[in-house]
Parts: structure tokens; sequence; C-alpha cells
């Protein structure tokens, strides 16, 4: 199994595999250039995302800079909307919804390391995928951790923290990310 493929199943890999290395590079020409244009260019913009990303709806828009580590493992739906500063470390799937919205500065991580510091020594790391479903805004602020799963038609508050899932139809906030309001 090559080291990406591990990468995509959530097993320990090596990030510093060549493969790896030459997939970030290209991620990180693309974002370059989509972070450097100016703001009336947004035909530009759209193509530069739709060629970072693995898929988009025909609607969406994703406000500079922006920044992740593959962009082929991000999926968004129709309708998707990310404010400035997003920051997306793609190791592993990254699967958001239809009418999804993301505040300024929210961070989406799939990336993890081993706890234990024998093993981190290894500088292995893994993914596991996060899942959002429809209808979502994600307040400003906001870090959503590894292998995560927020429901559909549900709020998340700003500056919260989520290190578990949240179900569909409710509000939740805070550090940790506690359901506060359901529907």
């Amino acid at each position: 199994m090559s080291e990406k493929e591990k990468m995509l199943n959530g097993k320990y890999y090596d990030p510093t595999d060549n493969e790896l290395k030459k997939d970030r590079m290209e991620a990180r020409k693309l974002i370059h250039s989509l972070n450097q244009l100016k703001p009336a260019e947004e035909i530009k913009k759209n193509e530069i995302i739709k060629q970072l990303l693995g898929k988009t709806g025909k609607d969406f828009s994703v406000e500079p800079p922006f920044y992740c580590d593959y962009g082929y493992n991000i999926e968004v739906g129709e309708n998707f909307y990310a404010n400035f500063n997003c920051i997306i470390l793609d190791v592993n799937k990254v699967l958001i919804g239809d009418e999804v919205q993301l505040g300024p500065g929210v961070h989406i991580y799939t990336v993890s390391h081993p706890s234990n510091p024998k093993e981190r020594l290894s500088k292995n790391e893994y993914g596991e995928k996060v899942v959002i479903g429809n209808n979502v805004w994600v307040g400003g602020g906001t870090i959503i951790l590894p292998g995560i799963e927020i429901g559909s038609d549900t709020t998340i508050g700003a500056g919260s923290v989520v290190t578990k899932d949240i179900p569909d139809n409710v509000v939740a906030v805070g550090n940790p990310c506690e359901v506060i309001k359901k529907f």
C-alpha cells in the first residue's frame, strides 16, 4: 500500500513521501495563485477553486486567503461559502453538503498525530474524515477536529471547538462544543 493510500484509508503514513510532497506542492501553487488574485477576478478565482478541490457544486464562493493541504480531498455541495482565512487540512476526506456556510477563520482538521510521545518521534501521522451535512452554518473561528460529523440543519456558534459529533437540527456552541438548542 502506498503512503497516499495509507493516508486516505486513515492509517499511519509518512507525510515526507515524495508523491505526497509533490501533491502538496501542486496544491500550494494553486493556493498561492488564488490568494494573489485581485478582488474583481471572480471568474479566475472560481476556476482555481474548481481545479484545487475534489468536487464543487455549480454555485460556490471561497474568499481568499484560503489554505488546504491537498485540495482533492475536499468536496463541497451547492451554494457553499467559505469566508476569509479558512484552513482545511485535508489529509483525509472533507465532505461538505449543500447550503453550507463557513464563517471567517474556520479551521477543519482531518490530520492527527500519535499522542504517545515515543510513537510521535516516527513523524508519522494519520487522518480521519470530516463530514458536514446540508444547510449548516459554522460560525467564525470554529475549529472542527478529525473524525467529526456535523448533522444537517445545524448551527455551530462562533469560536466553538467541535470535539464530538453534532446531530441534525441543533444549535451547538462552546469549547468543547455542546448542543444548547434542538429544533
